[in-house]
């Protein structure tokens, strides 16, 4: 799969259509604070794409505002990444750039991630809302979700997958329902990934207790890892079966946990 799949499986609306190159000074302004980011823009970026400006006058969704955020417009961004961080290792720097380039722009992005040499798309979003420190500027409100397009949307998923990323399955009462949709089915992509099953969430709520369950599978995952290194090192009985009881009371969080997914 590839950026040109994704971008048709959203549907959007040829009128949205922008196309337009954006400039890596963008990032170099606003959204790289540190020395080793601005490196980051310039060796591993090949390209950033405005793809589509989601707009009330281009979808017919009206706009959203209140005391904390105002989404008046969606940006449909595309990045191409150039090198990786090296088998089996997590690539920290493009997680970095997707981050900043969440950043860098004022409305709230649906952001295409091509990588050149794994040849796979991603796919994340972000809430934005006002900064509380700088009139007129605007910070992440909350993480960046992020899925592995090919992991989340293996063959026998996809069909699911691609009728519920359509532009036309989304909430359309404003432009924040609209945005949190596709959070939404991200978030079951990101379940799908672990249980190898797609379903959309009946509700913003059960939402929330997929990515809450998702996060507290990752911490599980790694605390089963330490305990299991732990216990394969030990040489002393006593320890080795209480890190085994340990382990097993580990797994069994993992298993409710899973079921909420």
């Amino acid at each position: 799969m590839n950026a040109a799949d994704l971008l048709a499986v959203l549907d959007l609306p040829a009128a949205s259509r922008v196309d337009r190159r954006v400039p890596k000074a963008l990032l170099l302004e606003h959204g790289a604070p540190t020395p080793a980011d601005r490196r980051h823009i310039n060796e591993r970026i090949d390209e950033l794409q405005w793809v589509a400006a989601l707009k009330p006058t281009t979808i017919g969704v009206p706009e959203y505002r209140d005391a904390v955020r105002e989404y008046l417009e969606i940006a449909v961004l595309q990045l191409t990444l150039r090198g990786e961080g090296g088998a089996g290792r997590v690539d920290t720097a493009a997680t970095r750039l997707v981050e900043l380039v969440h950043r860098a722009v004022p409305y709230p992005v649906i952001l295409l991630i091509e990588h050149d040499q794994a040849r796979r798309v991603d796919l994340s979003v972000a809430h934005k809302r006002r900064s509380q420190a700088e009139a007129g500027k605007t910070v992440l409100d909350g993480e960046v979700v992020a899925v592995d397009g090919d992991a989340a949307s293996g063959a026998l998923r996809w069909p699911a997958v691609a009728e519920a990323l359509a532009l036309g399955r989304q909430p359309r009462t404003t432009m924040y329902a609209l945005y949190q949709g596709w959070m939404d089915t991200l978030i079951a992509m990101q379940a799908a990934s672990v249980t190898g099953t797609f379903s959309a969430a009946s509700s913003p709520e059960q939402a929330a207790d997929r990515l809450e369950a998702l996060r507290e599978c990752e911490r599980l995952d790694a605390e089963i890892a330490r305990v299991r290194t732990a216990a394969g090192k030990e040489k002393q009985v006593a320890r080795q079966v209480e890190l085994n009881r340990a382990l097993k009371r580990l797994e069994a969080s993992k298993t409710a946990t899973r079921a909420r997914l």
